[in-house]
Protein backbone atom coordinates (compact mmCIF):
# COMPACT_ATOMS: atom_id res chain seq x y z
CA UNK A 1 0.00 0.00 0.00
CA UNK A 2 1.23 3.52 -1.05
CA UNK A 3 2.12 5.51 1.94
CA UNK A 4 2.49 9.05 0.61
CA UNK A 5 -1.25 9.59 0.23
CA UNK A 6 -1.72 13.30 0.18
CA UNK A 7 -5.66 13.27 0.97
CA UNK A 8 -5.32 12.47 4.80
CA UNK A 9 -6.29 16.04 5.72
CA UNK A 10 -9.76 15.68 3.97
CA UNK A 11 -9.00 18.49 1.09
CA UNK A 12 -9.84 15.60 -1.67
CA UNK A 13 -13.01 15.15 -3.47
CA UNK A 14 -15.27 12.08 -2.84
CA UNK A 15 -15.16 10.13 -6.40
CA UNK A 16 -16.65 7.27 -7.44
CA UNK A 17 -14.88 5.26 -10.33
CA UNK A 18 -17.32 2.32 -11.94
CA UNK A 19 -15.34 0.14 -13.74
CA UNK A 20 -11.62 -1.41 -13.01
CA UNK A 21 -10.21 -2.55 -16.31
CA UNK A 22 -6.68 -1.28 -17.28
CA UNK A 23 -8.26 2.73 -17.29
CA UNK A 24 -9.98 2.07 -14.23
CA UNK A 25 -7.39 1.06 -12.49
CA UNK A 26 -4.73 3.36 -13.79
CA UNK A 27 -7.31 6.58 -13.14
CA UNK A 28 -7.46 5.03 -9.56
CA UNK A 29 -3.51 5.16 -9.04
CA UNK A 30 -3.72 8.48 -10.30
CA UNK A 31 -6.53 10.03 -8.08
CA UNK A 32 -5.33 8.13 -4.92
CA UNK A 33 -2.00 9.57 -5.32
CA UNK A 34 -3.37 13.29 -6.37
CA UNK A 35 -4.81 13.09 -3.06
CA UNK A 36 -8.67 11.52 -3.16
CA UNK A 37 -11.31 9.54 -1.72
CA UNK A 38 -12.23 6.91 -3.96
CA UNK A 39 -14.69 4.20 -4.08
CA UNK A 40 -14.51 1.47 -6.89
CA UNK A 41 -17.33 -0.17 -8.25
CA UNK A 42 -17.07 -3.39 -10.51
CA UNK A 43 -18.85 -6.67 -10.87
CA UNK A 44 -15.08 -8.41 -10.52
CA UNK A 45 -14.68 -9.20 -7.19
CA UNK A 46 -10.91 -10.26 -7.37
CA UNK A 47 -9.98 -7.11 -9.39
CA UNK A 48 -11.77 -5.01 -6.67
CA UNK A 49 -10.43 -6.54 -3.54
CA UNK A 50 -6.34 -5.72 -5.73
CA UNK A 51 -7.17 -2.13 -5.86
CA UNK A 52 -8.02 -1.84 -2.01
CA UNK A 53 -4.99 -3.64 -1.06
CA UNK A 54 -2.87 -1.91 -3.32
CA UNK A 55 -4.40 1.47 -2.36
CA UNK A 56 -6.81 2.81 0.35
CA UNK A 57 -9.85 2.85 -1.49
CA UNK A 58 -13.19 1.62 -0.75
CA UNK A 59 -14.50 -0.91 -3.22
CA UNK A 60 -17.95 -2.25 -3.89
CA UNK A 61 -19.22 -5.19 -5.83
CA UNK A 62 -21.90 -5.10 -7.83
CA UNK A 63 -23.00 -3.04 -10.87
CA UNK A 64 -22.39 0.48 -10.99
CA UNK A 65 -25.26 1.40 -12.80
CA UNK A 66 -27.82 -0.05 -10.23
CA UNK A 67 -29.67 2.72 -7.98
CA UNK A 68 -28.97 0.81 -4.70
CA UNK A 69 -25.10 -0.10 -5.47
CA UNK A 70 -24.40 3.65 -6.22
CA UNK A 71 -25.94 4.44 -2.71
CA UNK A 72 -24.21 2.47 -1.37
CA UNK A 73 -20.90 4.06 -2.48
CA UNK A 74 -22.29 7.25 -1.21
CA UNK A 75 -23.57 8.96 -4.59
CA UNK A 76 -25.43 11.35 -2.65
CA UNK A 77 -21.90 12.91 -1.13
CA UNK A 78 -19.46 12.09 -4.05
CA UNK A 79 -18.23 15.12 -6.33
CA UNK A 80 -17.93 13.05 -9.00
CA UNK A 81 -18.20 9.99 -10.74
CA UNK A 82 -16.69 8.26 -13.96
CA UNK A 83 -17.43 5.39 -15.49
CA UNK A 84 -14.99 3.66 -17.80
CA UNK A 85 -16.15 0.19 -18.03
CA UNK A 86 -16.19 -1.78 -21.49
CA UNK A 87 -19.38 -0.57 -22.30
CA UNK A 88 -20.39 2.59 -23.67
CA UNK A 89 -24.16 2.20 -22.92
CA UNK A 90 -23.18 1.07 -19.61
CA UNK A 91 -21.25 3.95 -18.87
CA UNK A 92 -23.75 6.75 -19.95
CA UNK A 93 -26.38 4.81 -17.78
CA UNK A 94 -23.98 5.24 -14.96
CA UNK A 95 -23.33 8.49 -15.25
CA UNK A 96 -27.33 9.08 -16.31
CA UNK A 97 -28.48 7.49 -12.68
CA UNK A 98 -25.93 9.36 -10.46
CA UNK A 99 -26.68 12.62 -12.00
CA UNK A 100 -30.19 12.40 -11.25
CA UNK A 101 -29.57 10.81 -7.92
CA UNK A 102 -26.81 12.54 -6.63
CA UNK A 103 -25.38 16.41 -6.87
CA UNK A 104 -22.28 14.91 -8.66
CA UNK A 105 -20.48 15.78 -11.93
CA UNK A 106 -20.05 12.84 -14.12
CA UNK A 107 -17.47 11.34 -16.93
CA UNK A 108 -18.11 8.71 -18.95
CA UNK A 109 -15.59 6.29 -21.37
CA UNK A 110 -17.20 6.79 -25.05
CA UNK A 111 -15.59 4.68 -27.69
CA UNK A 112 -17.87 3.83 -30.53
CA UNK A 113 -17.31 5.92 -33.49
CA UNK A 114 -21.06 5.88 -33.61
CA UNK A 115 -21.10 8.36 -30.82
CA UNK A 116 -18.47 10.12 -31.98
CA UNK A 117 -19.92 13.22 -34.19
CA UNK A 118 -23.04 12.87 -31.22
CA UNK A 119 -20.50 13.90 -28.48
CA UNK A 120 -21.56 17.18 -28.20
CA UNK A 121 -25.28 16.21 -27.94
CA UNK A 122 -24.93 13.80 -25.42
CA UNK A 123 -22.90 15.67 -23.20
CA UNK A 124 -25.40 18.29 -23.27
CA UNK A 125 -28.87 16.51 -23.27
CA UNK A 126 -27.03 14.04 -20.18
CA UNK A 127 -25.55 16.63 -18.42
CA UNK A 128 -22.26 14.93 -18.51
CA UNK A 129 -19.17 16.97 -17.57
CA UNK A 130 -16.92 15.11 -19.95
CA UNK A 131 -17.05 12.18 -22.59
CA UNK A 132 -13.58 10.37 -22.79
CA UNK A 133 -12.53 8.57 -25.97
CA UNK A 134 -8.73 6.98 -25.31
CA UNK A 135 -8.35 5.70 -28.72
CA UNK A 136 -9.47 8.99 -30.37
CA UNK A 137 -6.94 10.85 -28.51
CA UNK A 138 -4.54 8.37 -29.19
CA UNK A 139 -5.06 8.62 -32.72
CA UNK A 140 -5.10 12.59 -32.47
CA UNK A 141 -1.42 12.18 -31.06
CA UNK A 142 -0.39 9.91 -33.06
CA UNK A 143 -1.18 11.97 -36.70
CA UNK A 144 0.57 15.03 -34.67
CA UNK A 145 3.57 12.66 -34.22
CA UNK A 146 3.30 11.58 -37.57
CA UNK A 147 2.94 15.84 -39.13
CA UNK A 148 6.43 16.20 -36.96
CA UNK A 149 8.02 12.58 -37.84
CA UNK A 150 11.23 13.87 -36.25
CA UNK A 151 9.31 14.15 -32.98
CA UNK A 152 9.39 11.58 -29.92
CA UNK A 153 5.80 13.17 -28.81
CA UNK A 154 3.67 16.17 -29.99
CA UNK A 155 1.00 17.54 -27.61
CA UNK A 156 -1.57 20.94 -28.19
CA UNK A 157 -1.79 23.57 -25.68
CA UNK A 158 -3.71 26.87 -26.39
CA UNK A 159 -6.42 25.28 -28.75
CA UNK A 160 -3.73 24.26 -31.34
CA UNK A 161 -1.63 27.51 -30.97
CA UNK A 162 1.19 26.13 -29.29
CA UNK A 163 2.75 22.44 -28.98
CA UNK A 164 4.52 20.70 -26.61
CA UNK A 165 7.43 18.85 -28.83
CA UNK A 166 9.84 15.90 -27.05
CA UNK A 167 13.10 14.76 -28.88
CA UNK A 168 16.06 12.88 -28.64
CA UNK A 169 19.13 15.10 -29.33
CA UNK A 170 21.34 13.01 -31.89
CA UNK A 171 25.55 12.72 -31.52
CA UNK A 172 27.76 15.00 -33.39
CA UNK A 173 24.36 17.33 -33.72
CA UNK A 174 25.28 21.20 -34.02
CA UNK A 175 23.54 22.26 -31.00
CA UNK A 176 25.12 19.26 -28.82
CA UNK A 177 27.63 20.88 -26.08
CA UNK A 178 26.10 24.24 -26.20
CA UNK A 179 24.29 25.98 -23.84
CA UNK A 180 21.02 27.42 -24.16
CA UNK A 181 22.22 30.91 -23.95
CA UNK A 182 24.80 30.18 -26.89
CA UNK A 183 21.95 28.98 -29.49
CA UNK A 184 20.65 32.32 -30.39
CA UNK A 185 18.28 32.80 -33.31
CA UNK A 186 17.73 29.67 -32.88
CA UNK A 187 15.78 29.45 -30.07
CA UNK A 188 14.14 32.79 -30.83
CA UNK A 189 10.68 30.94 -30.88
CA UNK A 190 11.00 27.93 -28.98
CA UNK A 191 11.19 27.79 -25.31
CA UNK A 192 13.19 24.52 -24.06
CA UNK A 193 11.25 23.72 -20.58
CA UNK A 194 12.74 20.35 -19.67
CA UNK A 195 15.48 17.66 -20.21
CA UNK A 196 16.37 13.68 -19.30
CA UNK A 197 19.46 13.08 -18.89
CA UNK A 198 20.56 9.26 -17.60
CA UNK A 199 17.14 8.89 -15.79
CA UNK A 200 17.35 12.64 -14.26
CA UNK A 201 14.90 15.18 -15.09
CA UNK A 202 16.31 18.94 -15.27
CA UNK A 203 14.29 22.34 -15.66
CA UNK A 204 16.71 24.05 -17.64
CA UNK A 205 18.10 27.66 -17.44
CA UNK A 206 19.97 29.98 -19.90
CA UNK A 207 23.50 28.17 -18.47
CA UNK A 208 21.82 24.36 -19.28
CA UNK A 209 24.14 22.75 -21.91
CA UNK A 210 22.87 20.14 -23.95
CA UNK A 211 24.54 16.60 -24.43
CA UNK A 212 23.96 14.01 -27.11
CA UNK A 213 21.37 11.44 -26.33
CA UNK A 214 19.28 13.86 -23.88
CA UNK A 215 15.82 13.70 -24.33
CA UNK A 216 14.54 17.33 -24.59
CA UNK A 217 11.06 19.27 -24.87
CA UNK A 218 10.32 22.12 -26.02
CA UNK A 219 7.16 24.34 -26.59
CA UNK A 220 6.36 25.89 -30.33
CA UNK A 221 3.97 27.03 -32.63
CA UNK A 222 4.18 23.60 -35.10
CA UNK A 223 5.82 25.88 -38.26
CA UNK A 224 8.72 27.12 -35.29
CA UNK A 225 9.20 23.23 -34.47
CA UNK A 226 9.66 22.66 -38.06
CA UNK A 227 12.47 25.44 -38.35
CA UNK A 228 14.21 24.55 -35.62
CA UNK A 229 14.55 21.19 -36.52
CA UNK A 230 15.06 21.80 -39.88
CA UNK A 231 17.97 24.62 -38.55
CA UNK A 232 20.02 21.85 -36.30
CA UNK A 233 19.91 19.57 -39.55
CA UNK A 234 17.19 17.40 -38.10
CA UNK A 235 15.31 17.58 -41.48
CA UNK A 236 11.88 16.27 -41.27
CA UNK A 237 10.74 15.45 -44.36
CA UNK A 238 6.85 14.72 -45.63
CA UNK A 239 5.17 12.20 -44.45
CA UNK A 240 3.03 10.81 -47.28
CA UNK A 241 2.80 6.89 -46.86
CA UNK A 242 1.56 5.81 -43.72
CA UNK A 243 1.36 1.66 -43.31
CA UNK A 244 -0.88 0.91 -40.23
CA UNK A 245 -1.39 -2.90 -38.71
CA UNK A 246 -4.55 -3.68 -36.42
CA UNK A 247 -8.14 -1.97 -38.28
CA UNK A 248 -9.47 -1.06 -34.53
CA UNK A 249 -11.20 2.09 -33.60
CA UNK A 250 -8.11 3.68 -33.15
CA UNK A 251 -6.93 2.72 -36.45
CA UNK A 252 -10.14 3.54 -38.07
CA UNK A 253 -9.61 7.18 -36.04
CA UNK A 254 -5.88 7.94 -37.21
CA UNK A 255 -6.63 6.57 -41.06
CA UNK A 256 -9.63 9.01 -41.48
CA UNK A 257 -7.08 11.88 -39.97
CA UNK A 258 -4.54 10.79 -42.26
CA UNK A 259 -6.55 10.67 -45.58
CA UNK A 260 -7.85 14.06 -44.73
CA UNK A 261 -4.51 15.23 -44.18
CA UNK A 262 -3.59 14.08 -47.90
CA UNK A 263 -2.04 10.94 -46.59
CA UNK A 264 -1.63 7.70 -48.95
CA UNK A 265 -2.91 5.07 -45.89
CA UNK A 266 -2.76 1.51 -46.07
CA UNK A 267 -4.45 -0.68 -43.60
CA UNK A 268 -3.36 -4.71 -42.70
CA UNK A 269 -6.01 -6.30 -40.81
CA UNK A 270 -7.12 -9.81 -40.38
CA UNK A 271 -11.05 -9.76 -40.25
CA UNK A 272 -12.28 -10.08 -43.87
CA UNK A 273 -16.13 -9.07 -41.84
CA UNK A 274 -13.63 -5.82 -40.38
CA UNK A 275 -12.13 -4.68 -44.01
CA UNK A 276 -15.13 -4.68 -45.73
CA UNK A 277 -16.51 -2.27 -43.00
CA UNK A 278 -13.22 0.10 -43.07
CA UNK A 279 -13.34 -0.21 -47.01
CA UNK A 280 -16.79 1.66 -46.29
CA UNK A 281 -15.88 3.86 -43.75
CA UNK A 282 -12.61 5.13 -45.06
CA UNK A 283 -12.68 4.56 -49.08
CA UNK A 284 -9.91 6.45 -49.75
CA UNK A 285 -7.80 4.24 -47.92
CA UNK A 286 -6.66 0.85 -49.14
CA UNK A 287 -7.81 -1.98 -46.66
CA UNK A 288 -5.85 -5.17 -46.96
CA UNK A 289 -7.12 -8.58 -45.52
CA UNK A 290 -4.07 -10.35 -44.22
CA UNK A 291 -2.33 -10.92 -41.21
CA UNK A 292 0.06 -7.88 -40.22
CA UNK A 293 3.04 -9.87 -38.04
CA UNK A 294 3.58 -12.06 -41.85
CA UNK A 295 6.92 -10.66 -42.89
CA UNK A 296 6.84 -11.42 -46.53
CA UNK A 297 3.14 -9.46 -46.52
CA UNK A 298 4.60 -6.75 -45.35
CA UNK A 299 7.59 -6.63 -47.94
CA UNK A 300 5.26 -7.35 -50.65
CA UNK A 301 2.55 -4.22 -49.69
CA UNK A 302 5.47 -1.78 -49.16
CA UNK A 303 6.72 -1.66 -45.88
CA UNK A 304 10.22 -0.85 -47.20
CA UNK A 305 9.30 2.44 -48.85
CA UNK A 306 6.78 3.24 -45.83
CA UNK A 307 6.99 7.05 -44.67
CA UNK A 308 5.33 5.98 -41.29
CA UNK A 309 4.75 2.63 -39.51
CA UNK A 310 2.23 2.45 -37.09
CA UNK A 311 1.33 -0.91 -35.65
CA UNK A 312 -1.87 -1.17 -33.45
CA UNK A 313 -3.16 -4.50 -32.65
CA UNK A 314 -4.23 -5.40 -29.45
CA UNK A 315 -1.40 -7.01 -28.18
CA UNK A 316 1.32 -4.68 -26.80
CA UNK A 317 3.97 -7.74 -27.76
CA UNK A 318 3.14 -7.68 -30.92
CA UNK A 319 3.04 -4.15 -31.84
CA UNK A 320 6.81 -3.70 -30.64
CA UNK A 321 8.09 -6.83 -32.41
CA UNK A 322 6.40 -5.16 -36.00
CA UNK A 323 8.34 -1.77 -34.49
CA UNK A 324 11.49 -3.42 -34.06
CA UNK A 325 11.35 -5.14 -37.33
CA UNK A 326 10.27 -2.09 -39.06
CA UNK A 327 12.80 -0.53 -37.68
CA UNK A 328 15.22 -3.13 -38.78
CA UNK A 329 14.44 -2.84 -42.73
CA UNK A 330 13.00 0.76 -43.19
CA UNK A 331 13.50 4.29 -42.56
CA UNK A 332 9.96 4.77 -41.50
CA UNK A 333 9.21 6.85 -38.55
CA UNK A 334 7.59 4.41 -36.12
CA UNK A 335 4.77 4.75 -33.28
CA UNK A 336 3.80 2.22 -30.98
CA UNK A 337 0.55 2.05 -28.76
CA UNK A 338 1.27 0.34 -25.61
CA UNK A 339 -2.04 -0.41 -23.88
CA UNK A 340 0.17 -1.76 -20.81
CA UNK A 341 2.06 0.12 -18.21
CA UNK A 342 3.59 -2.41 -16.26
CA UNK A 343 7.00 -2.37 -17.76
CA UNK A 344 7.67 0.93 -18.89
CA UNK A 345 11.36 0.76 -18.41
CA UNK A 346 12.04 -1.97 -20.17
CA UNK A 347 10.25 -0.52 -22.83
CA UNK A 348 12.42 3.01 -23.09
CA UNK A 349 15.04 0.95 -23.38
CA UNK A 350 14.33 -0.42 -26.21
CA UNK A 351 14.84 1.68 -29.85
CA UNK A 352 10.50 1.96 -30.72
CA UNK A 353 11.09 5.73 -32.28
CA UNK A 354 7.65 7.32 -30.54
CA UNK A 355 5.12 5.52 -27.98
CA UNK A 356 1.81 6.39 -27.18
CA UNK A 357 -0.36 4.93 -23.84
CA UNK A 358 -3.70 5.27 -24.59
CA UNK A 359 -4.65 5.03 -20.75
CA UNK A 360 -2.41 7.84 -19.95
CA UNK A 361 -4.72 9.88 -22.16
CA UNK A 362 -7.47 9.11 -20.20
CA UNK A 363 -6.05 9.95 -16.75
CA UNK A 364 -3.95 12.61 -17.96
CA UNK A 365 -7.53 14.94 -18.87
CA UNK A 366 -9.51 13.62 -15.67
CA UNK A 367 -7.02 14.63 -13.37
CA UNK A 368 -6.66 17.84 -15.33
CA UNK A 369 -10.20 18.51 -14.90
CA UNK A 370 -10.21 17.54 -10.79
CA UNK A 371 -7.68 19.94 -10.34
CA UNK A 372 -9.22 22.55 -11.89
CA UNK A 373 -12.39 21.74 -9.73
CA UNK A 374 -10.22 22.10 -6.46
CA UNK A 375 -8.65 25.41 -7.88
CA UNK A 376 -9.60 28.70 -7.02
CA UNK A 377 -12.00 30.83 -8.94
CA UNK A 378 -9.52 33.27 -10.37
CA UNK A 379 -7.11 30.10 -11.83
CA UNK A 380 -8.51 26.58 -13.42
CA UNK A 381 -6.05 23.93 -15.16
CA UNK A 382 -7.36 23.32 -19.00
CA UNK A 383 -4.74 21.53 -19.62
CA UNK A 384 -2.20 18.32 -17.93
CA UNK A 385 0.44 16.27 -19.91
CA UNK A 386 2.59 13.73 -17.44
CA UNK A 387 6.37 13.75 -19.02
CA UNK A 388 9.20 11.45 -18.25
CA UNK A 389 6.98 9.14 -16.81
CA UNK A 390 5.55 11.69 -14.48
CA UNK A 391 8.32 13.09 -12.80
CA UNK A 392 7.28 16.57 -14.66
CA UNK A 393 4.86 18.05 -15.45
CA UNK A 394 3.10 20.50 -18.17
CA UNK A 395 0.23 22.47 -17.14
CA UNK A 396 -1.71 25.20 -18.98
CA UNK A 397 -3.44 27.58 -16.45
CA UNK A 398 -6.13 29.97 -17.53
CA UNK A 399 -6.08 33.09 -15.62
CA UNK A 400 -8.36 35.82 -14.38
CA UNK A 401 -6.96 38.72 -12.11
CA UNK A 402 -4.55 37.09 -9.61
CA UNK A 403 -2.47 39.68 -7.34
CA UNK A 404 0.83 38.57 -6.80
CA UNK A 405 1.12 37.53 -10.59
CA UNK A 406 -1.13 39.51 -13.17
CA UNK A 407 0.42 42.63 -14.91
CA UNK A 408 3.69 42.49 -13.30
CA UNK A 409 7.14 41.42 -15.91
CA UNK A 410 7.90 38.14 -15.57
CA UNK A 411 11.77 39.02 -14.73
CA UNK A 412 9.68 40.13 -11.40
CA UNK A 413 8.08 37.26 -10.47
CA UNK A 414 9.57 34.92 -8.13
CA UNK A 415 9.00 32.04 -9.45
CA UNK A 416 9.52 28.57 -8.35
CA UNK A 417 13.25 26.87 -8.95
CA UNK A 418 11.79 23.73 -10.20
CA UNK A 419 9.70 25.44 -12.93
CA UNK A 420 9.54 27.50 -16.46
CA UNK A 421 6.98 29.95 -17.60
CA UNK A 422 6.66 28.32 -21.59
CA UNK A 423 4.41 29.94 -23.36
CA UNK A 424 1.78 32.53 -22.98
CA UNK A 425 -1.57 32.65 -25.33
CA UNK A 426 -2.65 36.16 -24.65
CA UNK A 427 -5.96 37.45 -27.01
CA UNK A 428 -5.83 34.02 -29.16
CA UNK A 429 -1.58 34.47 -30.15
CA UNK A 430 1.06 31.86 -28.51
CA UNK A 431 3.90 33.78 -27.40
CA UNK A 432 7.31 32.65 -26.20
CA UNK A 433 8.01 34.97 -23.38
CA UNK A 434 10.84 37.34 -22.31
CA UNK A 435 11.63 39.08 -19.03
CA UNK A 436 9.37 41.96 -20.22
CA UNK A 437 6.51 40.09 -20.79
CA UNK A 438 3.14 40.21 -18.60
CA UNK A 439 0.56 37.84 -17.61
CA UNK A 440 -2.87 39.10 -18.07
CA UNK A 441 -5.81 38.59 -17.00
CA UNK A 442 -8.30 36.04 -19.39
CA UNK A 443 -4.60 34.86 -20.41
CA UNK A 444 -3.63 30.89 -20.48
CA UNK A 445 -0.06 29.77 -19.65
CA UNK A 446 2.01 27.01 -20.37
CA UNK A 447 4.18 26.11 -17.42
CA UNK A 448 6.43 22.98 -16.78
CA UNK A 449 7.82 21.76 -13.36
CA UNK A 450 9.19 18.78 -11.58
CA UNK A 451 7.31 19.72 -8.86
CA UNK A 452 4.00 17.69 -9.36
CA UNK A 453 0.44 18.07 -8.14
CA UNK A 454 0.23 21.86 -8.82
CA UNK A 455 -3.47 22.96 -9.01
CA UNK A 456 -3.34 27.02 -8.65
CA UNK A 457 -1.59 29.59 -10.98
CA UNK A 458 -0.66 30.39 -7.74
CA UNK A 459 1.49 27.49 -6.83
CA UNK A 460 4.09 28.71 -8.97
CA UNK A 461 5.37 31.04 -7.08
CA UNK A 462 8.24 30.21 -4.95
Amino acid sequence: MLADKLGSNGSGLNIIIVGTGKVGATITAALYREGHDITVIDKNAAIVQTLTNNYDVMGIVGNGASYSVQMEAGIEKADLIIAVTGSDELNLLCCTVAKQVGHCDAIARVRNPDYADEIPYLRERLGLTMIINPELEAANEIARIVSLPRALGVSPFAKGQAELVRFRLPEGNAICDKKLMDLGELVKNIRFCAVEREGEVYIPDGSFTLRAGDTATFVASADAAVSFFDSIGLKSGNVKRVMIIGGGKAAYYLAKQLTVMGKAVKIIESSRARCDELENLIPSAIIINGNGSDEDLLNEEGLRDADAFVPLTGLDEENILLTLYAREISAAKTVTKINRINFRNVIQNLDLGSVVYPKYVTSEAIIAYVRAKKASKESGIETLYHLYDSRAEAIEFKVGEVDGITNIPLKYLHTRNDLIIASINHRGQAIIPGGNDCISAGDTVVVVTTCTGLKDIRDILG
